[in-house]
């Protein structure tokens, strides 16, 4: 990034940071999005559940998407698509682990656990990974914070109403930029006030994750509006039911969509877009940078409403 890159995006995200600490180093946080690669370990999920069981299978996948370009990986072992049931500790540590232990020594880029158990995120730390991506903003196990602020990884809260079980029974909203963003603030100011350092926190709005359609367009469009927090932010869009909606196709192949929503979070200065296709998503955004798209984003364009 030059010099009259970082001034375009300070101009229009004065707030936008720039670089995010993680176990064992940082990552920089340039003008286009980094790229984090999705690997499902479960039988389950809603894009890829059942995929990649095998944890051979899994770390092969791993291995293919930092080839295609993946700036990190996000391995999870239990669905937390809308209405599933609750993973045992015991097969999601064996879900993991099995990855982790395929991949030692090979992963050429950061590893992130997505799990909301600490019994989990200490055995993937200690296995390699150096972030801990939690649904339920380090809230859902008490073992979790201290967790982190004793190990130094970098950590992502997103923001959901209940949990995956109840979060889309009638989810509402009075304003849900305005909700979605005072809730990660509080969140990131409790874990700061428990030792882990700022610079270390990432925050995910949680796209699909007690939201409407509706709630999830608007608040895409305003992601924007998030940078005031001054974390990163990782949003995670990819192939979800509102992609469809828009398509008017629930059965619409949600590559492109994936995409176009990639461009417009780019546009926007999102530091981290978590997705499944990551060769597609990532050369889109190297030829949306190529030709000054994200350029564009210095202009004072109001958003969709």
């Amino acid at each position: 990034m030059n010099t009259a890159d970082i001034d375009s995006l300070a101009s229009r995200f004065p707030a936008r940071a720039t670089r995010w600490l993680i176990g064992g180093g940082a990552i920089e946080l340039p003008r286009r999005p980094l790229v984090m690669g999705i690997v499902n370990v479960t039988p389950d999920s809603f894009s890829d559940g059942g995929t990649y069981q095998d944890p051979r299978a899994a770390a092969d996948r791993c291995l293919e998407m930092a080839a295609a370009g993946a700036d990190l990986i996000d391995i999870g072992g239990e669905s937390t698509r809308p209405y599933a049931a609750p993973t045992e500790l015991a097969d999601e540590l064996s879900r993991v682990l099995g990855v982790l232990k395929h991949l030692a020594g090979k992963l050429p880029v950061p590893i992130s656990i997505d799990t909301t158990k600490a019994a989990v995120a200490r055995a993937a730390i200690d296995a390699g990974a150096q972030i801990i991506n939690d649904v339920s903003a380090l809230t859902a196990d008490r073992a979790m914070i201290p967790l982190a602020v004793a190990t130094g990884v970098g950590v992502c809260a997103m923001h959901m109403l209940g949990t995956p079980a109840t979060m889309q029974d009638d989810p509402r909203y009075d304003d849900v930029v305005t909700e979605v963003r005072e809730y990660l603030a509080r969140q990131r100011d409790a874990l700061i006030s428990a030792g882990i350092d700022r610079r270390r926190i990432a925050l995910d709005p949680g796209i699909g994750f007690g939201k409407t359609h509706q709630h999830n367009l608007t608040l895409l469009a305003h992601c924007h509006e998030l940078h005031a927090l001054g974390c990163p932010l990782l949003v995670g869009h990819s192939r979800k039911g509102f992609i469809g909606k828009v398509l008017g196709d629930k059965e619409a192949d949600r590559l492109a969509g994936t995409i176009g929503v990639a461009l417009a979070l780019a546009r926007q200065g999102v530091q981290i877009l978590r997705v499944h296709d990551v060769g597609p998503v990532r050369q889109a955004l190297m030829l949306f940078e190529a030709v000054g798209g994200i350029d564009a984003a210095a202009l004072e364009i109001e958003p969709p409403k």
